[in-house]
């Protein structure tokens, strides 16, 4: 069994054999084990409009997310398995993790976690999407596909416009949020098998 946290009530973890999806309805903070675990904590508060977005007034503090990503970190170091967050997450910084390198896995910290950098485009994703994964005895760590992966939408949808506006605010601003947030069925796939592949003994 493998615990999928901070998933969409409807998405692509929902109803899989093996799969115990943890939507916002069940409050996936207080997962407590005992299975390895897939964990998408919420992005808005650790990305590059982490203070809100620039039209609106109200503003809020770097990692303002209720403690999610802390009880994410902590749940992939205690039970195994892997994190995805957006690249250049400042939630990397704020907890001391080693920024991932531009191929491969590097060592994360002294807790045996290990970070990459990986974009979603080489699984099917509409847009690039750069990711960074945090993963705890994934054994082996599986070889990526590396580098720079070609936008499915601009190639679908190739204009001189979009090109540049792409450029400057990337490719995911053309998604609308549940397109953004959607996990691509082979990247999830892949996540699931790295998690599958924690030893059933992980102390």
């Amino acid at each position: 069994m493998i615990a999928t946290l901070y998933v969409l009530s409807d998405g692509p973890y929902c109803g899989l054999p093996g799969v115990d999806p943890w939507p916002e309805s069940r409050d996936a903070r207080l997962y407590a084990g005992p299975w390895p675990v897939v964990a998408h904590p919420p992005c808005a508060r650790w990305g590059a409009y982490w203070f809100g977005s620039p039209c609106s007034t109200k503003r809020y503090a770097l990692g303002d997310d209720g403690g999610c990503f802390s009880a994410a970190l902590a749940a992939v170091r205690r039970w195994g398995g892997v994190l995805e967050h957006p690249a250049h997450s400042k939630a990397w910084r704020h907890f001391g993790l080693s920024h991932p390198q531009r191929e491969g896995w590097v060592a994360a910290d002294t807790c045996g976690g290990w970070t990459c950098a990986v974009e979603q485009g080489h699984y099917g994703h509409l847009a690039r999407k750069p990711t960074w994964l945090y993963a705890v005895s994934v054994t082996p760590l599986p070889s990526l596909h590396w580098g720079r992966s070609v936008s499915g939408l601009l190639m679908a949808q190739p204009s001189k416009a979009r090109m540049a506006a792409s450029s400057r605010v990337g490719d995911v601003a053309f998604l609308s949020h549940r397109q953004r947030a959607l996990t691509p069925l082979p990247f999830r796939d892949l996540l699931l098998d790295m998690a599958r592949s924690v030893p059933e003994d992980k102390p």
